[in-house]
């Protein structure tokens, strides 16, 4: 479904892809984790074409993206922030977004799941960051996409917000979506995760389950087995 080969990137002298091939081709959540300053928001950004890679192939579906746009709307993308015209009501933000789509949009259901009603009428600068971040994650699943790009979608989530977001990652796996994680929470990737990419200074380190990742560090969990994986690296 993505197919990534020998990406290269870097901003003046620093090179934050070296050569990175990936490929997500089955269904299912894989977390692509790593330090800041890794890799991570850079390789998403080349896929959804935000970024131009030095070097290399990225191919959604079997097409190469280089000049292409169309294909972005098969990927539904939550950014780590969410940039709002802060005038606007949460309801003429969602107008303006499907008046620019062309399919069924979602939205009232996912209204009614994060428990925004009360903020339909309210301006987008007066809301909190927990709210704010509830209002991108109903644009983010509004429309039915094969491949979802979540970069840190926990943050400023409540407790009860936070189970409602696990329960709509998981619906979203079981239609058979490839879905991508970033994000630093731990818990999140030890209960959602069927894969783990660990990236760092450009090079991916790691690649496989859960179980792999444990067994070939000897911890009990994701996130002391990261933290080893990361101290027998010749770079750290």
């Amino acid at each position: 479904m993505i197919s990534i080969h020998h990406l290269h990137k870097a901003f003046g002298k620093n090179h934050v892809l070296n050569g990175v091939d990936l490929t997500f081709d089955t269904p299912g959540i894989v977390a692509v984790l790593g330090p800041n300053g890794s890799g991570k928001t850079t390789i998403i950004k080349s896929i959804l074409g935000m970024v131009l890679p030095d070097e290399g192939t990225i191919k959604v579906q079997g097409e190469d993206i280089k000049g292409k746009w169309l294909y972005r709307n098969q990927i539904a993308y939550l950014p780590q922030i969410a940039r709002f015209p802060e005038n606007l009501t949460v309801a003429e933000l969602l107008r303006m977004v499907k008046d620019l789509n062309t399919g069924t949009a979602h939205d009232a259901e996912l209204i009614e799941h994060f428990g925004l009603h009360d903020f339909l009428d309210k301006r987008l600068g007066n809301l909190s960051g927990g709210t704010r971040q509830k209002v991108n994650l109903v644009l983010t699943f509004m429309y039915d996409c094969p491949i979802i790009i979540l970069d840190e979608p926990t943050a400023g989530l409540d407790p009860i917000s936070l189970v409602r977001l696990k329960e709509l990652i998981n619906k979203q796996r079981m239609k058979g979506k490839t879905i991508l994680i970033t994000t630093h929470v731990m818990g999140l990737v030890e209960e959602l995760a069927d894969e783990v990419v660990f990236l760092l200074e450009g090079h991916i380190h790691f690649r496989g389950s859960l179980q792999q990742l444990k067994s070939q560090t000897g911890e009990g969990n994701v996130e002391r087995a990261i933290a080893s994986l990361l101290a027998k690296l010749p770079s750290c």
